[in-house]
């Protein structure tokens, strides 16, 4: 290969590698700080496309323009009643200011670490100035028609709170969202994701919620078993009232079939002498069956009114 040949590739290839050196492309999705020699030049490149940048001298930052994550760690935090829980968050944030963002903070990691700075100071901060009720609720408390509350834990549970959970996200959101301006960040958004009590103080509250619900369930039991002593008390009460009832018509009905008979065999009695034998031989049969049976061994006299029945009949 000829000397002269060999000088133009060297040529193209420098021509080319200074051209890609010098060009750089931006996407929708991120910005763009140009430094020369560690410091940066000119306004942050926020619009996609291809750019021009000194070759070997300039270096390229590139920031994502997205909204980004931030989820904090637990926290064991006192409140101002001085009830230990544990508190976990998590916000949403962007790079609002690039420039500012880079003198700063370099970079998302060290964006990160000032923002567990931020958000965990002022979140701490707010919770430790509030009672525990204003961090779990963010309405006030009206019972259900029939509930059942215990009157030692009525005061925390129907007390009137004058801030609220939400209340409380927006006073750390506000100044978290001041802090991290000097920073060249945005903070969208913040939220409480958990609030919890620490272990210890959580098997208390739970054996306490346990012992209060075994509370209710013994009066609704207690309640069940009176109900159930008073029905029981009625339908006895009512059976008796009607056995005594039907016994009271029974004897009525017998007295009257009783008296009834009793007048009939009276004017078969008094219709004449024959009516009169007929009727004692009858009561005298009935006396018989009754005292009677068929291992029964009756001696008659001769002058026995049944005997001379029998032998009048023979």
């Amino acid at each position: 290969m000829r000397p002269r040949t060999i000088v133009i590739l060297i040529l193209i290839f420098l021509a080319v590698l200074i051209t890609y050196s010098s060009t750089y492309i931006v996407n929708e999705a991120v910005q763009v700080i140009v430094t020369q020699f560690g410091k940066p030049v000119g306004d942050p490149i926020t619009e996609p496309g291809i750019h021009l940048k000194l070759p070997m001298i300039q270096k390229i930052h590139y920031f994502d323009k997205r909204f980004l994550e931030w989820d904090g760690y637990p926290n064991q935090i006192p409140t101002k009643d001085k009830r230990f829980i544990w508190v976990d968050t998590y916000a949403r944030w962007r790079i609002s200011d690039p420039l500012l963002f880079f003198q700063r903070v370099r970079d998302e990691q060290g964006a990160h670490s000032r923002l567990d700075d931020i958000i965990d100071g002022e979140t701490r901060n707010g919770v430790a100035k509030h009672d525990l009720i204003e961090l779990v609720r963010s309405t006030n408390r009206i019972p259900m028609e029939g509930e059942e509350i215990a009157s030692d834990q009525e005061q925390n549970i129907l007390s009137e709170i004058s801030v609220g959970r939400l209340k409380i996200s927006e006073e750390i959101f506000s100044r978290a969202s001041e802090r991290a301006k000097d920073l060249g960040m945005e903070i969208l958004d913040f939220r409480f994701k958990r609030i919890d009590y620490v272990k210890e103080v959580q098997k208390k509250v739970f054996e306490r919620m346990i012992s209060e619900r075994n509370r209710i369930a013994d009066k609704y039991r207690s309640e069940g078993q009176g109900e159930a002593s008073r029905i029981n008390g009625e339908k006895e009460r009512e059976l008796k009232r009607i056995q005594s009832e039907a016994f009271r018509k029974a004897k009525e009905i017998m007295g009257d079939a009783d008296a009834e008979a009793t007048r009939i065999y009276n004017e078969a009695y008094n219709q004449s002498q024959e009516s009169r034998d007929f009727y004692k031989f009858l009561k005298t049969m009935e006396t018989y069956e009754k005292t009677m049976d068929e291992e029964t061994v009756l001696i008659l006299s001769t002058d026995g009114d049944f005997f001379q029945y029998l032998k009048r009949l023979h």
